[in-house]
């Protein structure tokens, strides 16, 4: 007797929906980056880290994990920058877990505005000591990576200045209700 696997219509949607979110971040990442001219490894700036604030503000932590660590990890794939793609992963997988964490702390389910923000804000040291501390493996070296900080403050305050006004907006859309 051959058992067969049913899933739920609940399951098949969350799938979709994950699976259209990872598609927005990378999508996001590819759409417009620009390389600093900060030292060689100064970062790249993209509107991939806004939708990954997004995605967290509006889907929670889970979701947020999933989307930014594979988006991103396979935009470092596809574009050359694959040697990146493990620590962009880890890096970006912690960020989009504490914004959901926070954003969807206590019930707020992402609608308040102060603690999205605060949400962004928080992550940041982790997404830069994710970068710094692969950085640092990569080029044995523990002075190199500060190079990239700078950058990646960039990063995350475009990110921010993108994302919260945008969840401000869907927020009121009834799908985010």
């Amino acid at each position: 007797m051959q058992k067969t696997t049913t899933y739920s219509s609940a399951r098949t949607y969350n799938l979709i929906i994950t699976s259209m979110l990872i598609a927005l971040v990378f999508v996001a990442t590819m759409l417009l980056n620009i390389k600093l001219p900060i030292a060689a490894n100064g970062g790249l700036v993209h509107l991939g880290t806004g939708m990954l604030f997004i995605v967290s503000i509006l889907f929670g932590p889970r979701k947020g994990a999933i989307a930014g660590a594979v988006g991103m990890g396979l935009f470092d794939l596809v574009a050359g920058w694959t040697l990146w793609a493990p620590i962009t992963f880890i890096a970006r997988g912690i960020q989009g877990y504490i914004v959901g964490k926070i954003a969807w702390s206590n019930g707020r389910n992402g609608n308040s505005l102060g603690f999205n923000l605060l949400a962004t804000i928080i992550s940041a040291p982790f997404m830069i000591a994710g970068y710094y501390i692969g950085e640092a493996i990569i080029f044995k070296s523990w002075l190199i990576p500060a190079a990239s900080i700078p950058g990646d403050v960039v990063q995350i305050v475009i990110g921010i200045g993108v994302a919260i006004p945008a969840c401000v907006v869907l927020k009121k859309l009834p799908f985010f209700k």
